[in-house]
């Protein structure tokens, strides 16, 4: 049994590895691993934040992070950044990973999201057409603590609240009953088989369902109008927001630094017929990690146009691209989503990934974590990009009826809701991969753990505004250059 406690030494490249092997062992055994682990690190003990004097310097972590991003893109992320304590937050997952290392755990490793902040959750479209609720973010995921997730989100959840205004006690309540609903649901899959856990999903229709009791009649418009949306969000609808007709054909507009066509960005001595020739085996390459079937249907479509696009806050400078494919015609539109996958933020704390290839890292994670992932969903490995370096990417689709939530419009009520099924969806991604029975041994059928979680995430809030303002005081004495376009 490996119990952690936060004066530990610092886990190796092995530290947290999944175990596809608890068969082996019956329920009781599994749920007795999560009573010793309670009995090691008791579930108060989660409350504890307690930042030493030689905490490094956030904002230090965050410009060596940035050495390796688009040199023109990082003021644009230090610009989103600096917009308030939650736009730093979500930027913020180093070093937030760097604190949550110092903090008590269980032992019991999951596949990790490594960045469950609720901006990363939301609804997307299943492969049978029908609208999901799940984590939609994989770029740090990696195995790890599943306490480091359920913090993460707490934190997220009270950062945002204060944010919008909310007093403390709706804060408290919002924060405690997610975590409940983490809790509640981990217990429910323990007693599930194998196979109804891996089935199980957030059905949109069947989560309207179950919260429509506790849903106020404008956030039952706002779900009906977000599901409505969401079903817009395609690539016919980025083709008609992101393209122009030159010569009767589909191209990428420029929208500098935000958007560039990559005829900008190449050099001028390169030659067109070599680089389509590049962009022809970078594509073989990717459509090798499909299924076989997905396969053939992404060869139904050709190459059209690519560009580098800015995405996210905590993403801004790493190299993205948009790829534009045309199937029967200009009106059978694909549009690809290529970002690039760095080593997780949680690789130095949670032991580095068995994969060599990160973008691999990140498919495998999402297919593991996520109830349905995109079709496309693949990866590839660029051996020498525009700056001559070698670099790994996941490739998915930029937009498939995919929702964000909108956190600044959210009401108490909207919030608790919404932090609740995210509670859930984020236990059953755990579920998935970790040791359900003995997490939820651990967690027991007491509020304890929900309390002392929503204490952590009231110091961590603390701590996170305390950064907020540090990032903003070093942009006033010149430290730091951020542009804002928010």
């Amino acid at each position: 049994m490996s119990v952690r406690t936060a004066e530990a030494e610092p886990p190796g490249a092995d530290r947290y590895q999944l175990d596809s092997g608890l068969g082996r062992l019956t329920p009781a055994e599994r749920a007795e691993r999560g009573k010793e682990a309670r009995a090691a690190v008791p579930r108060d003990s989660q409350a504890v934040f307690d930042p030493q004097p030689d905490r490094p310097d956030p904002l230090s972590l965050l410009e060596e992070q940035a050495k390796a991003r688009v040199p023109e893109l990082v003021p644009v992320r230090w610009g989103r950044m600096m917009v308030s304590p939650f736009t730093y937050y979500r930027g913020a997952a180093l070093p937030m990973a760097r604190d949550l290392e110092a903090t008590p755990v269980s032992g019991l490793a999951v596949q990790a999201c490594g960045d469950a902040h609720l901006s990363n959750f939301g609804i997307f479209g299943s492969a049978e057409r029908r609208l999901v609720f799940d984590v939609n973010d994989f770029d740090e995921t990696l195995p790890g603590p599943w306490e480091w997730d359920v913090k993460r989100l707490a934190a997220s959840l009270e950062v945002a609240g204060r944010g919008n205004g909310f007093g403390g006690k709706d804060r408290r309540e919002i924060v405690t009953a997610s975590v409940a609903r983490y809790r509640q649901a981990m217990r429910s899959f323990a007693g599930m088989t194998n196979l109804d856990v891996w089935y199980a999903r957030a059905d949109l229709d069947d989560l309207r369902a179950e919260f429509e009791p506790q849903m106020k009649k404008r956030q039952r418009k706002l779900v009906d109008k977000g599901m409505a949306k969401a079903r817009t969000h395609d690539s016919m609808q980025e083709v008609a927001k992101l393209t122009h007709l030159v010569n009767g054909r589909p191209r990428i507009i420029s929208e500098p630094p935000l958007l560039v066509p990559i005829t900008d960005l190449l050099p001028k001595q390169m030659d067109q017929a070599a680089f389509q020739a590049q962009i022809q085996d970078l594509l073989a390459k990717y459509r090798r990690t499909l299924e076989t079937d997905r396969r053939f249907l992404l060869e139904t479509f050709e190459y059209a146009d690519m560009a580098r696009k800015v995405v996210g806050v905590g993403s801004v400078g790493t190299r993205c691209w948009i790829v534009l494919m045309l199937g029967r015609d200009e009106s059978d539109p694909l549009f690809l989503q290529v970002k690039e996958a760095d080593k997780s933020v949680l690789a130095a704390f949670a032991g580095a990934s068995k994969y060599t290839n990160q973008g691999q890292r990140v498919v495998a994670g999402q297919r593991l974590m996520q109830a349905s992932s995109d079709i496309f969903l693949g990866w590839q490995r660029i051996e020498a990009g525009l700056d001559g370096k070698q670099r790994d990417f996941y490739v998915r689709q930029l937009r498939d009826w995919k929702y964000s939530i909108a956190i600044e419009d959210l009401v108490p009520r909207g919030m608790r809701i919404y932090g609740e099924a995210c509670g859930w969806a984020l236990a059953r991604a755990h579920a998935c991969s970790g040791d359900r029975i003995a997490i939820a041994a651990y967690l027991g059928g007491s509020d304890v753990f929900d309390q002392a979680i929503t204490r952590f995430a009231a110091a961590y809030a603390d701590q996170n505004e305390r950064d907020h303002q540090a990032l903003v005081d070093a942009v006033a004495s010149g430290r730091i250059t951020a542009e804002r376009d928010m």
